[in-house]
């Protein structure tokens, strides 16, 4: 299963961590850590166009792990927006992907 912890502090997003294999197929063939692995990409690359010192992450091998450390409007709507993407995958898949 995924797990997808969401931090936030004074009611801005912190840090954001991606972790685990959703399990709905082999690897390679699994639409769930697909659609979660782009919404996660498309939203990090989208932000980091914007300000390259909003946020900075780390890769492993258990998964990604996004540091925000913008406040700024764009920032935390985009991160918002890639956080609504990942529960409404999550109503679809709940047996594959679990937001907190």
């Amino acid at each position: 299963m995924i797990s997808v912890k969401v931090e936030k502090e004074n009611g801005k997003y912190k840090r954001v961590k991606v972790l685990g294999h959703a399990m709905y197929d082999d690897y390679g063939k699994d639409v769930v850590c697909s659609a979660a692995s782009s919404i996660v990409t498309t939203t990090v690359n989208g932000i980091l166009t914007l300000d390259k010192e909003s946020l900075s992450y780390l890769v492993s091998k258990k998964g990604m792990t996004i540091d925000i450390k913008s406040t700024s409007k764009n920032t935390q709507l985009l991160i918002n927006n890639m956080v609504n993407l990942l529960k409404e995958l999550e109503v679809n898949y709940p047996d594959n992907i679990e937001v907190k």
